[in-house]
């Protein structure tokens, strides 16, 4: 059974040209009054607004500057400050209601939560804080509490550490940053060579990165219900190898910014390079989902790949950048965001509700992903789209804030029209997303 906690009844009227101020606190004394309250807070959006300025000044339309006014202030809500066993630092919340701070959202969202609105500082603690928590060349899954031990079940989270880094180096060129990180990232690169856990190794006949066990999930696509691992992706998953490409050139970059030994990194991404021709299915013109899976290679058309054309280095030549990303406007595309499986496959499930093990059925399996959006806008961006066709694409989830989790993006929506938003109302990526596409247009 439930247990619901009710701390208080209030009953008040209102009468017209009146207001009434209600102040909570969690704190044991010095609480400030309900109108200082409002006050200090005013203050605190301010300074939020005047850091993001650069985003506000890019355009005059209402709609966009009113939607980007919004997501700035959202933003801050997902960046918390953590206590573990090192002492204290910041990290992201990946959404409101129910999620924690987990390692792959973080490093997903860190460029438009706090790059892209002007808060570098913030970014380079939670690159530091999770720096802590590296163990056998994986990042944690979760943040820990106290006490807690970590899981480091995702092989995905590692990868984007390296592009995060990226990122917030593009933005700030702190090198003693740099320099700081650097061995845990060469220590990463190490452990993914000889292997690490769940079988996350280097196949040294393609280059390419091989993981997974039966009953583990270790991608995004990571829901698992009893023993049931619903979108399981054993094998060599295609985002997986354009993320370790990515990652090898991004080493390669930062060990030649630091007069460090590069060669063996541009080695290495060229064989990844090589390696992940596997991936193109030249019957379908796209990209196969994972390969070198126990029941072969599995040629579903899910948005994973749009990563080997969104991220800064792509393994892929530009006109099977283009093929992929015509492919998934064709299929997957949403005026909200990208199915994550075709309506063409069989088990494609056009809607995200009901009890919880049909929604974990369908989590992954046709469901919209706001987050997405990024990768899509990202990857018609590289191909040569007009900002202006960029920015329209937008004005969906622009609107989307004004009528589900009031101001901030939804976790994710139907498949079908009108693609109702479901799950979480708040989340980070979702939001970080849009800003960090509205940073780079």
């Amino acid at each position: 059974m439930d247990h619901n906690l009710l701390a208080a009844t209030l009953q008040a009227s209102l009468t017209s040209g009146k207001s009434l101020a209600l102040n909570f606190s969690l704190q044991p004394a010095d609480v400030p009054t309900a109108g200082q309250a409002w006050q200090i807070r005013q203050q605190y959006e301010q300074e939020l607004l005047d850091s993001a300025q650069p985003l506000l000044t890019k355009t005059k339309d209402v709609l966009e500057w009113q939607a980007i006014r919004q997501l700035v202030l959202s933003a801050d809500q997902f960046v918390v400050t953590r206590e573990h066993a090192s002492g204290f630092g910041h990290t992201i919340l990946a959404g409101y209601p129910w999620f924690n701070d987990w390692g792959r959202d973080t490093m997903i969202s860190l460029p438009g939560l706090v790059l892209a609105t002007g808060r570098a500082p913030l970014a380079r603690s939670i690159l530091r804080t999770f720096a802590t928590w590296v163990d056998q060349g994986m990042l944690p899954n979760c943040f820990p509490d106290v006490g807690q031990t970590p899981e480091y079940n995702t092989v995905d989270a590692t990868l984007w550490y390296f592009e995060a880094i990226r990122a917030y180096f593009g933005e700030t060129a702190d090198v003693d940053t740099l320099r700081v990180l650097f061995p845990t990232l060469r220590d990463i690169i190490s452990w993914h060579q000889r292997g690490t856990r769940y079988q996350i190794q280097l196949d040294p006949q393609d280059g390419l990165l091989y993981a997974g066990e039966e009953g583990l999930q270790l991608t995004w696509m990571d829901v698992k219900t009893g023993d049931w691992v619903v979108t399981p992706r054993t094998g060599k998953p295609v985002e997986i190898n354009a993320l370790w490409y990515n990652a090898l050139n991004c080493m390669a970059q930062f060990a030649e910014i630091l007069a460090k030994p590069a060669h063996q990194y541009r080695e290495l991404a060229k064989r990844a390079e090589q390696g992940f021709a596997r991936f193109w299915n030249s019957d379908s013109k796209f990209c196969y989902d994972v390969i070198d899976t126990p029941n072969g290679d599995d040629p579903s058309l899910r948005p994973n790949q749009l990563l080997a054309v969104s991220l800064t280095y792509s393994p892929l030549p530009i006109e099977q950048q283009r093929q992929v990303v015509r492919a998934c406007t064709q299929w997957l595309l949403t005026p909200v965001g990208l199915r994550s499986l075709s309506p063409a496959h069989p088990d494609y499930t056009p809607t995200y509700a009901g009890e919880l093990l049909k929604r974990d059925a369908s989590y992954h399996q046709g469901t919209v992903w706001s987050w997405l959006i990024g990768p899509y806008l990202s990857a018609l961006q590289k191909i040569g789209t007009p900002s202006a066709e960029l920015r329209h694409q937008l004005r969906p989830l622009f609107l989307h804030l004004s009528e589900h989790g009031l101001g901030s993006v939804s976790e994710v929506f139907d498949g079908q029209a009108p693609h109702l938003p479901e799950g979480c109302p708040a989340q980070a990526w979702g939001v970080a997303e849009i800003l960090r596409l509205w940073a780079g247009v």
